[in-house]
């Protein structure tokens, strides 16, 4: 199964969506982008996904970035399904359409192209539905994030988000963010980075942890502090 490697361009296809006849790199400009994409319409895990990302569309809209979400349906069941999506966030939230476009691809013709398929879950054809991917694209058009869900497991949209926070934080830096990090903690100072360097870089001090083999390659700076 063909698929993306992380760094190499996003392909740049032509597709019906919701919202139109769309260019994906025209569509993004010069946006970062979310690509993900749902086994089927009218299933009760993906109803849940979108109207969760719909609940946090602003949020994803704050730090510049679009979504675009793809199903192997047409696009009739994509607006059908999206009143749907609707009844089941309105509790919860005031969103009175879909704030990104679906995809319609009912010939599976991308979800083979960008290697989504399934390889377990099937449809009443016996056709492989396609799995729940994630596909996190820069302003640059190339892939920065890929992640992978089985079509049985729904996806956290909070983690996409702070994912989202670590690679704009990270893009063109000499730092990383540690497990569970979150805006505002501590960040890590690469081990590549000589400590002379990393004091006129990080200012606000750098913080080692003493670790049994005595090599201090665990290294953190206050984010605030971190120079732009």
């Amino acid at each position: 199964m063909p698929g993306l490697l992380l760094g190499d361009v996003f392909p740049d296809f032509e597709a019906e969506t919701t919202y139109g006849k769309i260019k994906l790199h025209e569509f993004l400009g010069d946006s970062w982008g979310i690509l993900f994409s749902h086994p089927r319409d009218y299933t009760p895990v993906c109803t849940t996904e979108l109207g969760r990302a719909a609940r946090m569309s602003s949020e994803f809209s704050k730090r510049n970035v679009k979504m675009i979400a793809l199903s192997i349906d047409c696009l009739e069941d994509h607006h059908g399904w999206t009143k749907d999506i609707l009844a089941y966030n309105c509790e919860e939230s005031s969103c009175t359409s879909l704030p990104f476009p679906i995809i319609a691809d009912s010939k599976r013709e991308l979800a083979v192209a960008l290697g989504m398929l399934d390889p377990v879950e099937k449809d009443q054809d016996g056709l492989p539905l396609t799995a729940r991917c994630v596909f996190i694209i820069g302003p640059d058009k190339t892939l920065k994030l890929s992640l992978l869900y089985p079509a049985t497991t729904g996806r956290n949209f909070d983690e996409i988000l702070r994912v989202v926070d670590s690679l704009q934080l990270t893009a063109g830096r000499r730092l990383a963010t540690p497990a569970d990090w979150r805006p505002g903690d501590c960040v890590m100072v690469p081990p590549s980075m000589s400590e002379e360097e990393a004091a006129s870089l990080f200012p606000g001090g750098i913080y080692t942890k003493e670790l049994p083999s005595g090599k201090k390659y665990l290294r953190y700076t206050p984010l605030e502090e971190t120079q732009q």
